[in-house]
């Protein structure tokens, strides 16, 4: 309970940097990032190409931001639901 009245009181940002929110977050990107590059640049890594740099962070990057973002939320629902 006591948790739930902080998250309430914290700022947004900080609970998309909190430890909770970023170790679910790095768990999330590695699983669907990974699947994307697969999915989206299997054929060029098969091939024994490199694809661009900036399109696997891209690909990691993203799943990331959505579950940062879905989580800090949740925390930040949730928190104000308890109080």
């Amino acid at each position: 309970m006591a948790n739930q009245i902080t998250n309430a009181a914290k700022p947004f940002h900080r609970l998309l940097l909190g430890p909770v929110t970023v170790r679910r977050a790095i768990k999330v990107s590695l699983v669907i990032g990974t699947l994307l590059v697969l999915i989206n640049q299997g054929d060029l890594i098969m091939a024994g190409a490199m694809p661009p740099i900036w399109k696997i962070l891209l690909t990691y990057l993203v799943p990331y931001g959505v579950s940062s973002y879905s989580t800090a939320a949740l925390l930040r629902d949730t928190a104000r639901a308890g109080a």
